[in-house]
């Protein structure tokens, strides 16, 4: 009975204890989810930061600019790029290597010039009835004109200029800042009014050394606005192509300041950040899609997008100083060719308008190097060295100005080259288009070559060819060959493992083989009236193997009726079409490429009254 009683006092709270704790269980659950509440709201705080919103762009700061120097990029070992300019190698994208001033010429590989603008002279050449004739001397009329501007995936530079005799080298001292050597100009001569302003100009190379797209390169120069600001990202149309997936499309870019003659980089807004020598330099608000401050870049800096693709910077910096209007330089080692490979820039282009102490005269001319850039560069240097020494001799002068021929001139420059050379197992192809005025006020040009780069010339609307093919597979060689005593079999199309047989260098090929020569070709004079229209076009053989001379100047005639002549950038443009022609047209080579517009070298003040 007592058993039975206390059971059902059980069985009678029971209902309330149940209730009680859903109660107390109900409380629990509201808490966990109200603290789960809190929690992602925090979490959402954090991580949207609403109060930017209410914050003014420009309160916030850009990260100060460290010295590379006291940065070290996470002990990253750096790419060992050779600080000699000298250097045989070629293995480098570094651009002009030695710039000499006032008697020197500038010498640059890869990459671009910039043009002075110089006021219209009304003095021009008296007009005369002519255009091309069947003699041995063509005439066509031109004044000269001197100053523009290049672009280019690679771009060249410009010859430097003076007045004095170019064998005195005297006064030389070196400038560690620049990597330039700088010569002292004495008076000029009070008959020429050539003007020689220096320009700070710079080159920048980009290579990635670490990431998916390790080795892949890129250059630009600072006279090139046509090609900047320099993109970095992801995706096309970016002119560093970055496959990798922490890079954002177009992550960053690097642009030249004209007021502080300084590089610079801006993170343009990337996902995954900046950083320059490991020190972020994207926009304080990460994320947000704002452009970055820009940051001045120094040689040597290591650049990271993301965390694993890696860019190491090089810097270099010379002096421009004048070029002729209606003058175009462009080129590109064609690396994207080779499928992004690193392939050696060993075209070197040159310009030297007026030549010191000789303003009558002036060079344009290209050297492509083989086993090397050291003989292409030396070369370069020389040639232009050479006929201006020569011809600051009166007598010397005064014969090609009553002959109207420059032979001799070319001939003793290209002999006093070669034997200048010491490249014992490097050479290069020498081509070298000389123009000048006579006491008329006539132009004349004339050309001399070694090898397979090639110079045409468009008078009128005929073509000229103003050089001669020096590989062993053409007819004039193998003619050569023949007449020496030693023909070569039709299955032989190489010398050496060379496809040509005249260069400069190679000092050690000539003494085992008698085939190898360094006689150059040496074309027919070219005299240009006022009343003609004309041009000439120099080029590597990464032009000439892709397209024939007939197709390039009907390309060029082409452009020139689209273009306005008016225009001091038409002659950079029509160049850097034809090089844009070589790479569709898949052309593997390194491609130099210089474009003179006689029609606009009328113009220039400079050339009229030198």
């Amino acid at each position: 009975m007592g058993m039975l009683t206390m059971t059902t006092a059980t069985n009678a709270t029971n209902p309330t204890t149940v209730s009680s704790m859903r109660s107390e269980m109900a409380a629990s659950l509201a808490g966990v989810f109200i603290l789960m509440f809190l929690f992602l709201l925090l979490l959402f705080i954090l991580v949207c930061r609403p109060w930017r919103f209410f914050l003014s762009p420009s309160t916030t700061v850009s990260s100060p600019r460290l010295p590379a120097s006291a940065v070290k990029a996470d002990n990253l070992v750096r790419p060992l790029l050779s600080d000699n300019v000298d250097g045989n190698s070629g293995q480098s994208y570094d651009m002009p290597e030695i710039f000499l001033e006032a008697s020197r010429i500038q010498i640059n590989e890869n990459t671009t010039w910039s043009k002075k603008q110089g006021l219209v002279s009304k003095e021009q050449v008296q007009s005369t009835d002519f255009c091309a004739s069947q003699s041995d001397s063509l005439v066509l009329d031109v004044s000269y004109d001197a100053s523009q501007d290049i672009e280019v995936g690679h771009t060249l530079k410009r010859s430097v200029t003076s007045s004095w005799p170019i064998d005195d080298k005297k006064h030389i001292r070196e400038d560690s800042n620049f990597d330039i050597r700088i010569i002292n100009e004495k008076p000029r001569s009070p008959v020429s009014s050539f003007t020689d302003k220096k320009i700070l100009r710079s080159s920048l190379t980009l290579e990635v050394i670490a990431g998916p797209s390790h080795g892949l390169c890129c250059s630009r120069e600072s006279a090139s606005t046509s090609v900047l600001p320099l993109t970095l990202g992801r995706v096309s149309p970016s002119d560093l192509l970055l496959k990798d997936s922490e890079v954002s499309g177009k992550h960053a870019n690097i642009n030249w300041n004209v007021n502080s003659l300084k590089w610079e980089l801006v993170d343009m807004g990337s996902l995954n950040g900046t950083y320059l020598n490991s020190l972020a330099i994207h926009h304080p608000d990460y994320g947000s899609r704002n452009w970055s401050e820009p940051v001045q870049l120094a040689d040597g800096d290591i650049i990271t997008l993301g965390t694993s693709s890696k860019i190491s910077v090089k810097l270099s910096q010379y002096f421009e100083h004048h070029i002729p209007c209606g003058v175009g330089m462009v080129c590109d080692p064609m690396s994207a060719r080779r499928g992004g490979k690193v392939l050696p820039m060993e075209d070197i282009s040159f310009c030297q308008c007026p030549l010191p102490g000789v303003e009558q005269f002036g060079i344009f001319g290209i050297c492509d190097g083989h086993g090397g850039a050291g003989a292409a560069k030396a070369a370069s240097q020389m040639l232009p060295d050479n006929v201006a020494s020569i011809l600051s001799r009166p007598e010397r002068r005064s014969n090609v100005l009553s002959l109207c021929d420059a032979s001799d001139i070319l001939r003793d420059a290209y002999a006093r080259t070669e034997a200048d050379m010491s490249h014992e197992y490097e050479g290069c192809t020498a081509t070298l288009l000389l123009i000048w005025f006579d006491n008329n006020r006539k132009l004349f040009a004339q050309c001399a070559n070694l090898g397979d780069s090639a110079c045409v010339m468009n008078v009128n609307g005929k073509l000229i060819p103003m050089t001669e093919d020096h590989r062993v597979t053409s007819t004039t060689e193998r003619a050569r060959f023949a007449k020496l005593g030693k023909p070569l079999k039709e299955s032989e199309t190489r010398l050496c493992g060379l496809n040509i047989s005249r260069m400069l260098g190679d000092k050690f090929l000539k003494e085992q083989d008698d085939h190898f020569s360094s006689e150059p070709y040496i074309s027919q004079v070219v005299a240009i009236e006022n009343s003609c229209t004309a041009f000439a076009l120099i080029a590597s053989d990464g032009l000439w193997d892709v397209i024939s001379m007939k197709k390039t100047v009907q390309l060029v005639l082409q452009m020139k009726q689209k273009s306005n002549n008016d225009d001091q950038n038409s002659a950079d443009m029509i160049a850097n079409n034809v090089l844009s022609e070589a790479r569709t047209l898949r052309t593997k080579d390194n491609t130099s490429i210089i474009f003179l517009d006689f029609d606009a070298l009328r113009t220039d003040s400079c050339i009229t009254k030198a």
